[in-house]
């Protein structure tokens, strides 16, 4: 997993940390580093040893968004030197990328941490939308800047950031295109919390590993898409559904076993069931949405 250019991969005690590494170009996200991070995420859905990830960026930035080192044409797809592959062309529309890395997100099986080391803005602010727990540096800014280059929030961002900080929010963030400081993301939900330059890194790290350290990874890779995906649903009827078929199905397993023995012994649990090969038949439960 070091064959990337724009991303950087770092995998220890289970936790794998994916850096945005472009700092010369703040991070600014190009069709390579979206196809690295499509792939990356794929790499850490398989691979069993990966518990949690973290995504941070290199130098001083997060993500300054989209690279629009083209000039007025950035946003005209057919115009543009640096367009998309024709895989991102469905019916004439070509695909908006950091959408699709922002649903490669909600897809993984796997809790990912944003540890937002500096200057979020566009593509930069609303990818990690779709991530489980965003942290800041008190050094980090915002900024949904859509409306102030002529174009609508993309990444998926009208149906993930009204549900983190309320559509009142959302509208106005979006719609005057203004900057957010750390503290006021952290006042309105947007962040969990905000931490000094220094140890923001180290406490997305610990965050991660205090997740997982005593979850068994099949129900862990289970109750995240669980908790996204209920968002959609109109009764809590589906989610009672739901949970009812996994429970009956998980119930006589190993690590169900495992779990309720390791409580009443007082000792750690050691879970054996794997990401890659046990999850419940009944996974996915979902009738996968298509780009028409």
């Amino acid at each position: 997993m070091n064959n990337f250019e724009t991303i950087r991969y770092e995998l220890q005690e289970g936790i794998a940390t994916i850096t945005l590494n472009r700092p010369d170009k703040l991070n600014a996200i190009n069709p390579r580093m979206m196809h690295e991070l499509l792939s990356v995420l794929d790499h850490t859905d398989r691979d069993d040893e990966v518990r949690a990830v973290v995504i941070t960026g290199s130098g001083r930035a997060f993500c300054a968004g989209a690279d629009i080192s083209s000039g007025a044409a950035s946003f005209d797809y057919e115009k543009r030197d640096n367009k998309t592959r024709d895989d991102a062309l469905v019916n004439g529309v070509y695909r908006d990328g950091g959408g699709r890395v922002a649903l490669r997100i909600f897809d993984s099986l796997k809790p990912i941490i944003a540890a937002i080391n500096g200057a979020a803005v566009g593509a930069g602010a609303t990818m990690p939308l779709a991530m489980d727990i965003r942290l800041a540096s008190t050094a980090a800014q915002f900024g949904y800047v859509f409306a102030r280059r002529g174009i609508v929030p993309e990444s998926a961002a009208a149906w993930f950031l009204p549900r983190v900080v309320g559509v009142s929010t959302a509208i106005e963030w979006c719609v005057s295109g203004r900057m957010i400081e750390a503290q006021e993301a952290s006042e309105r939900g947007l962040v969990h919390s905000t931490h000094e330059p220094g140890s923001l890194l180290p406490t997305a790290q610990a965050l991660a590993r205090e997740l997982v350290a005593n979850s068994a990874p099949v129900s862990v890779a289970l109750t995240r898409q669980m908790m996204w995906r209920m968002l959609g649903e109109a009764h809590p009827m589906a989610a009672h559904q739901l949970d009812s078929r996994l429970i009956q199905s998980l119930g006589p397993r190993a690590d169900a076993r495992e779990g309720v023995t390791a409580f009443l012994q007082r000792r750690p649990p050691n879970f054996t069931g794997r990401v890659s090969t046990d999850m419940p038949d009944s996974f996915p439960w979902w009738e996968e949405e298509q780009f028409e």
